[in-house]
């Protein structure tokens, strides 16, 4: 489902994506792991079109992100670290919004129990986005992505914001979604999240990946461990 064979992206003539190949299939949830600087962004972005590769091919449900990124999205769901909201419009105004442009038709109920089943409490979902912590405002973002159905779910540090039992709520979630036939690449520095989450995680440094492994083989202080040692090579 997500397919990234032999990628490689420079800026500046310093690659960030350094000769990268990783799948991940339906109903797999990967962790990408790595320091701030490492490359997940980029890769993230090359998947979501808007950034297009030096070499090699980035591809969702065979489709080529870099070719036809437009269709591409179709059939993703993104969430960033900081989700943009319209500060003027209540929790539930922004997810009939967003859900609007992605064609989706959900009524007021549907709305509602989606955003719960996100995290927002119903009594803040009717309030202005502006009185919103991060970690509301994450949760509505989470619940836009949630609400599109899509096949692929993109996430960049999804549990920014979060407190713990947020986070526990967010892997859930997404566990739920990969049980429906989703497949999930998210990108983080959380080891903790991502190895609760996870069922592969990758180590990506200085733009290679050099460690891949099934989060059932290691526990979190094992994981924690085996990525220092590589980022103190």
């Amino acid at each position: 489902m997500i397919n990234i064979e032999n990628t490689s992206k420079s800026y500046k003539g310093k690659l960030a994506v350094d000769g990268l190949s990783l799948s991940v299939q339906k109903g797999e949830i990967y962790g990408l792991l790595g320091p701030n600087g490492a490359g997940k962004s980029t890769t993230l972005n090359m998947l979501l079109g808007f950034l297009k590769p030096d070499s090699g091919i980035t591809l969702l449900d065979n489709i080529n992100t870099g070719t036809n990124a437009k269709e591409a999205r179709e059939i993703i769901g993104y969430i960033p670290e900081n989700v943009n909201l319209y500060p003027y419009l209540t929790g539930i105004e922004n997810l009939y919004y967003f859900c609007q442009l992605a064609g989706k038709e959900y009524n007021t109920a549907e709305l509602s129990n989606i955003l719960s089943d996100c995290g927002l409490q119903i009594d803040s979902q009717n309030k202005r986005t502006e009185t919103y912590s991060k970690g509301m405002r994450q949760k509505v973002g989470i619940a836009i992505a949630y609400a599109k159905k899509a096949k692929v779910y993109l996430l960049d540090e999804p549990a920014s914001g979060l407190d713990p039992s947020a986070s526990n709520e967010l892997s859930a979630l997404l566990k739920k979604l990969a049980e429906n036939g989703a497949a999930i690449l998210m990108a983080s520095h959380d080891i903790f999240r991502v190895r609760e989450t996870c069922s592969r995680i990758g180590i990506l440094k200085n733009g290679l990946l050099v460690k891949e492994m099934s989060a059932s083989d290691v526990t979190a202080n094992e994981l924690e461990k085996i990525y220092l040692d590589y980022m103190q090579e």
